[in-house]
């Protein structure tokens, strides 16, 4: 009777711990998310726990959160909420989200360092992909001080952006976002580019600046070794740069398909048709293939140049005036024709 008794005891007790095991399996072990594809969850500063409750409902199992809401009370987790964005599907269990969240590790985010005109530019399209805003980050661009602390000033900061794709955490900070950009400009620069930069008399920022103008006078890598060519020419010779680019950039109208002689009047250190030399800084964040231009440039003997009368994209090279002035009065022609003003 009592080794009946005992034996009943021992099945109920391993049914309990088969019940219990199979219920922890089901709250702690089992798939969180109701999805196996990637399922992100963004914490950002303004959240607390129960507003990360409620992102997470909308991926997990019930049973899930249930599971979660037992883990974060024992782990005080509420005490410890980190910012980031974190995997919360593809297969990943509770344990394993929670002991993520806690311990902060994070997804790396791939930002993409575009080529663009501005740094509001690059400040909005960065905003839409890490946790700063486009507020915040040009704020942090505009500023004086940080900018010295990586060795730039206003003008010159967008020479720490090289254009490319990168890996960081998507709540990195502004100034964090340019001490990684800083260590990535570092790293493009090797002795080689700085060596050609120096050969050609230039700063690194320097050719940064005229790679800008060439990245904005053509899209078209074949001819931008020429157009660099050109324009150092020009340098040497202290003659004006009279790039139409940074007439628009001056004016801030990028959307001016004819300069006009109002336009060119127009007081800023930006005006290369007023001020000798390079302006400032860059007018824009040039890409690679520009850089690398400006640091390979063509060796000629042009010194002017005027956009090709077919809308091509591509420009007539001229050694003398009096040639440049023949294409010039082509591509004045071809703009009156379709009436562009």
């Amino acid at each position: 009777m009592q080794n009946h008794k005992f034996r009943l005891i021992c099945s109920a007790l391993l049914i309990f711990i088969v019940l219990l095991g199979g219920f922890s399996y089901w709250l702690f072990y089992s798939r969180f998310a109701s999805t196996a594809a990637h399922t992100y969850l963004y914490i950002d500063k303004d959240d607390n726990i129960d507003s990360i409750y409620t992102k997470l409902e909308q991926t997990a199992h019930p049973q899930q959160i249930l599971g979660l809401k037992m883990m974060c009370k024992i782990l005080d987790y509420d005490t410890h909420i980190r910012t980031g964005k974190y995997e919360v599907g593809n297969g990943y269990n509770t344990v394993t989200i929670v002991r993520n969240l806690r311990n902060k590790h994070q997804v790396p985010v791939r930002l993409v360092i575009p080529n663009v005109r501005t740094l509001e530019k690059l400040s909005a399209q960065l905003g839409k992909v890490i946790e700063p805003d486009s507020t915040e980050l040009i704020q942090c661009f505009r500023d004086s001080a940080i900018c010295k602390q990586f060795g730039y000033d206003v003008a010159t900061l967008s020479c720490i952006f090289i254009p490319n794709t990168y890996e960081i955490y998507w709540d990195i900070t502004p100034e964090k976002l340019l001490s990684k950009m800083k260590k990535e400009s570092d790293k493009f620069w090797t002795e080689e580019r700085k060596q050609k930069a120096e050969d050609k008399g230039l700063t690194i920022v320097e050719a940064i600046t005229l790679a800008s103008i060439v990245d904005q006078e053509t899209a078209n890598n074949v001819e931008k070794p020429a157009i660099a060519g050109m324009y150092l020419n020009r340098l040497r010779k202290n003659m004006l740069l009279q790039a139409d680019p940074t007439v628009k950039f001056a004016l801030q109208q990028f959307a001016l398909r004819r300069i006009l002689h109002e336009h060119l009047k127009y007081d800023s250190p930006y005006n290369t048709y007023i001020y000798k030399g390079l302006p400032p800084g860059p007018i824009s964040v040039p890409a690679i293939s520009s850089i690398d231009a400006v640091l390979n440039a063509e060796n000629n003997d042009y010194i002017y140049m005027c956009a090709k009368e077919d809308f091509s994209g591509c420009h007539n090279f001229a050694k003398t005036y009096s040639e440049h002035l023949q294409n010039a009065r082509k591509y004045t022609r071809a703009l009156n024709q379709r009436g562009i003003k």
